[in-house]
């Protein structure tokens, strides 16, 4: 087995390969000087069982071609099986078409992904579980779930928590965090007037003089979130907190969740944390590492994965 790095996350790389006890592979990713990608994996991958760590993360259209110029170059030289292992799946919310004459691109990249030559993918919280469905070639979603119900479980008083689906398409995701937890479970109805703007019209269940945890996948402006937080204060809760898996976090997102009533924030380290990420108090960073190597492992001794969730 050998594990290569490509750039958009190199620390988890680390983490992941040092969980396993291995080195990462030596290879050089670099860039022509007009940003053309070149990539020379510097030695023997015949017959080996690869795992390519990349996020698709800012600057995404960047990170999605280091790694599939990565995967072309292990398919040529003759890698055994090469699984594409993407902590976080850029592109994922255009799972579908929102309107007239708009693409499907979540559908356009799993394409790309197995043309260049990955044999498997590996990822994390899937924004839509029918993404699985786009590949031709297995998938396996893990979920943060996994690494936030023990941290939760040692922070929070079960008996007054009671998790938050930030909106409606959210729902099965919280309710089995909140299964796992034996917690209540509550919903934030809300209306997108347009792209990034959201507001909250009305919180589905008992709120009043409880812990709340909204649970999402992707943060990104961080309105929706800040904007559902304020709307659970209103409504009587004790403290509203955040666990997200994807801290996208554009823009001044870092500002915005400071600034809000929310009291922490939880995200895990599948997306590289920025300068700002790092500085403030009101966010935290739980690591997958442990998690993915895991699963890399399982699925390079053909043992079954699906033993993890329980």
């Amino acid at each position: 087995m050998k594990i290569i790095s490509c750039n958009s996350n190199r620390p988890l790389a680390e983490a992941i390969a040092a969980y396993l006890h291995l080195p990462l592979a030596k290879a050089v990713i670099r860039r022509f000087s007009d940003q053309e990608v070149f990539v020379e994996i510097q030695e023997n991958v015949r017959g080996e069982d690869v795992f390519v760590i990349q996020s698709s993360s800012f600057p995404a259209n960047d990170n999605l071609m280091e790694l599939l110029v990565t995967l072309d170059a292990l398919r040529r030289g003759s890698a055994r099986r090469v699984t594409a292992v993407i902590p976080y799946f850029g592109y994922a919310r255009q799972d579908r078409k929102s309107g007239p004459r708009t693409p499907i691109s979540a559908k356009l990249v799993a394409n790309l992904i197995t043309t260049a030559g990955a044999d498997r993918v590996l990822t994390m919280d899937l924004h839509a579980g029918q993404i699985q469905g786009f590949f031709d070639i297995p998938v396996d979603n893990l979920y943060g779930s996994l690494v936030f119900n023990q941290n939760i479980k040692e922070r929070f008083d079960s008996e007054k928590l009671v998790l938050v689906s930030p909106d409606v398409g959210g729902v099965v995701r919280t309710r089995g965090m909140a299964k796992k937890l034996d917690a209540d479970l509550a919903i934030v109805d809300k209306r997108r007037e347009r792209a990034g703007v959201s507001e909250v019209m009305n919180i589905i269940g008992d709120v009043k003089g409880r812990q709340c945890i909204l649970v999402d996948d992707i943060v990104d402006s961080g309105g929706t979130l800040c904007n559902a937080a304020v709307a659970l204060i209103e409504h009587g809760a004790e403290g509203v907190w955040a666990y997200v898996t994807h801290g996208v976090l554009s823009g001044g997102a870092v500002a915005r969740i400071a600034a809000s009533p929310l009291k922490r924030m939880v995200i895990t380290d599948s997306i590289l944390a920025t300068e700002a990420l790092r500085e403030s108090p009101s966010i935290e960073q739980l690591s997958i590492a442990p998690l993915m190597a895991e699963s890399i492992r399982r699925i390079s001794e053909e043992s079954s994965i699906s033993i993890l969730f329980n």
